[in-house]
């Protein structure tokens, strides 16, 4: 690896360390469920957030519960010896993509058939600190 390279490798990995992101990969629900939670917690803060995802009644608020503290766990082994209450963590970005579907077929009248999209995504989700950025 050339030194311009590896510089900037290094400028590029010290600005990751503030910030901490999980992923949630082919989850079997469709994105337009998934986003109408992922709208929620946007900007929210990370004890705000759990707050609301663990009292939604919405199906996709559990898988994005375990996304956000996984990403605190994340967050932790980077930051070893930092307290969660004073970094002032938040959802910075979470987004939604569609992943792949499953196509199958349905029975239709008069010997026809329908075709059935089962559809997943993709989660991404980043956590940075309010304190770090001002």
């Amino acid at each position: 690896m050339g030194n311009r390279k590896h510089e900037s490798a290094q400028t590029l990995k010290e600005s990751k360390k503030n910030i901490a992101f999980a992923k949630l990969n082919n989850y079997p629900s469709s994105p337009r469920k998934m986003r109408l939670v992922a709208d929620i917690i946007r900007g929210e803060r990370v004890n705000k957030a759990l707050y609301l995802l663990r009292f939604s009644k919405q199906h996709a608020s559990l898988p994005l519960e375990k996304l956000l503290l996984s990403a605190l766990a994340n967050w932790q082994m980077k930051n070893e010896g930092a307290d969660i209450e004073e970094a002032d963590l938040f959802v910075k970005e979470i987004y939604v993509d569609s992943a792949r579907q499953l196509k199958r077929l349905r029975p239709a009248p008069q010997g026809r058939a329908h075709r059935i999209r089962k559809r997943s995504n993709h989660v991404t989700l980043i956590l940075g600190s309010k304190t770090q950025e001002n």
